[in-house]
């Protein structure tokens, strides 16, 4: 089919169309921006418009749109298998994927749960978490702790964990009853710490609460090193190292909700590679398949895998699945994505980048009188806005900041899409300097016409 060129397919979209995380109304002043094909950091729409898409379109482009070896490996397995039930039934594609990323997962990860989705591994993670503990003698064990201001996912067992009242405040009533820990807040410490002289004293917080909760606690569940939802809100490594501690005290599993943060989002492949301990779970998705087909997986250890190995009328099968689980082409995606990382040199351009990314943009913003804080991990940059520098007052919600600036970003050509009042930068790794530089100096543009 090719686009009609008098067809007006914004209103067509709107006539059928119920668009996620939107307020449809907003799209009477913004109609959808119907995207026609996509190349590099670029998405083209069907009136010849072009974007840079900095945010990665929800941080799961990792290597760019309508990467060529990508392409070619899904092109090439779609002639071969699109789909078999993963019952029983496996293929190569999946086997293979699997050998690959035991080479570069945190040690002792080695037993793979395909699911769909990002929310969905995050829901399985905790049945299997849940499951452990009733056939390993501690049927007590039943709830799960998670940091506050958390984001999981949108299913309701990955909704409970989470503490973004966007997302949570009107599902209360429905959902699970979670031990909130008070997390770490770099931007805003108690301690008066900031990232260069801190020890995690807030992780007091988390002694505090597994000391009165951890015999009853079956998971953690952790957004490492960055809490994206939360306003890309960066913590130090240690910080999870002490988590890592509390979890072998108590016998509780660390999970690590990586969906975000793998795949060299954070400068190395893993978010908890930089802490150097390991997870007892690790749930993926996003850059898995560098944004091309819905998969996720979660990964855990020989010991977890160990309690659920036994003969089929004992009960204690994992009898948990979904019907695209291991897809083919997922799959196929996903090993083209880890051919393109294996000899590091993406990941290594990338940190050189990013080091250059963060300059010029604390060149740029820093100073500006309502520009409270800058955040930086790997490519990923994020600006506060607040209404008092001094302070660190934020704006009141209802003036939407952060929206205006992306409307007028999006006139320009550039995809934003703040997180309230803090804009963003989350590229696919392959941006280069001159890119940088134009998205820089555009979203500048933008702040100083909603705030000279």
């Amino acid at each position: 089919m090719t686009v009609c060129e008098n067809k007006d397919w914004a209103q067509t979209d709107l006539k059928y169309i119920w668009h996620p995380c939107s307020q449809m109304k907003d799209y009477e002043e913004l109609p959808p921006i119907v995207i026609d094909r996509g190349e590099g950091i670029y998405l083209y729409d069907t009136d010849g418009n072009k974007y840079m898409d900095v945010i990665s379109s929800w941080w799961c482009n990792l290597l760019g749109h309508c990467n060529p070896q990508i392409n070619a490996a899904v092109k090439k397995q779609i002639d071969q298998l699109e789909h078999v039930i993963f019952a029983n039934f496996s293929h190569r594609p999946a086997i293979e994927l699997c050998e690959l990323l035991m080479k570069v997962l945190p040690e002792g990860l080695c037993k793979f749960h395909f699911t769909d989705n990002g929310s969905s591994a995050i829901e399985a993670a905790m049945k299997v978490c849940f499951q452990y503990h009733e056939q390993t003698g501690n049927p007590q064990k039943t709830r799960f702790m998670a940091l506050s201001e958390a984001y999981h996912g949108e299913t309701i067992g990955a909704l409970s964990v989470g503490d973004c009242d966007l997302y949570t405040k009107l599902y209360k009533p429905i959902l699970m009853d979670v031990i909130r820990i008070q997390g770490p807040d770099c931007y805003r410490c108690p301690y008066g710490k900031n990232l260069d002289n801190c020890n995690c004293e807030c992780a007091e917080h988390a002694v505090k609460t597994f000391k009165e909760y951890g015999e009853v606690t079956a998971g953690l569940l952790v957004e490492p090193l960055l809490q994206g939802s939360a306003g890309m809100k960066v913590y130090p490594p240690l910080y999870l190292k002490k988590l890592r501690e509390l979890c072998d005290e108590y016998n509780v599993h660390l999970i690590a909700d990586e969906i975000a943060t793998g795949y060299g989002r954070t400068g190395k492949m893993f978010a908890f590679d930089h802490a150097g301990v390991s997870p007892d779970i690790i749930c993926l998705s996003k850059g898995l398949t560098g944004g091309y087909m819905p998969m996720a997986i979660f990964v855990t250890t020989q010991k977890i895998y160990d309690a659920f190995y036994a003969d089929y009328n004992s009960g204690k099968a994992f009898m948990h699945s979904h019907t695209y689980s291991g897809n083919p082409l997922a799959c196929s995606a996903a090993i083209a994505v880890l051919d393109i990382l294996k000899d590091g040199t993406v990941l290594k351009q990338a940190n050189e980048n990013a080091e250059y990314f963060t300059r010029i943009i604390k060149e740029k913003f820093a100073s500006h009188k309502n520009v409270g804080d800058i955040r930086t991990i790997g490519l990923i940059n994020a600006i506060e806005l607040v209404k008092d520098k001094t302070t660190k007052e934020p704006f009141n919600s209802k003036l939407r900041t952060g929206y205006q600036i992306y409307k007028k970003a999006l006139k320009r050509g550039l995809l934003l899409r703040p997180l309230g009042d803090v804009i963003y930068f989350n590229p696919p790794l392959i941006i280069d300097k001159k890119e940088m530089d134009t998205a820089v100096e555009i979203a500048y543009e933008c702040l100083l016409e909603v705030l000279p």
